[in-house]
């Protein structure tokens, strides 16, 4: 398996798909890396030689945020809405969808599952 930034890229993709193994790199960004790097989007990550890896790791290095430099950065902004007391923080803290989605229905990804009614006491 090729080794990227810490990740192990599955021998069994094409290179345009094995890329988004990375978090922060999604479809455009991996064929825009691609292309830049003058690379095959078909071959195979088995097939990449050490100078390809290369190539491509020193590229995402130079040009993007990944992985974890990500990851602190989003939880960065999101404690810093939390501080400052924005809505959007205060929905952060709550635990409740943030970007203006109903709650009545839906959101069970944010809220959990539901409580449940459970059994009447004093009857068993």
């Amino acid at each position: 398996m090729a080794r990227v930034l810490g990740v192990e890229l599955p021998n069994q993709k094409k290179l345009f798909i094995a890329l988004r193994y990375l978090y922060g790199i999604g479809p455009t960004r991996a064929e825009k890396i691609i292309a830049e790097e003058n690379l095959d989007r078909e071959k195979r990550v088995k097939d990449l030689t050490e100078e390809e890896i290369r190539k491509i790791t020193t590229h995402i290095n130079e040009n993007y945020k990944v992985e974890g430099e990500l990851r602190q950065e989003l939880q960065k902004d999101i404690k810093r809405l939390i501080e400052i007391g924005s809505y959007r923080g205060f929905r952060h803290r709550l635990g409740l969808p943030v970007r203006g989605q109903r709650t009545k229905t839906n959101a069970r990804t944010r809220k959990g599952h539901k409580p449940g009614i459970g059994r009447a006491k004093g009857k068993a």
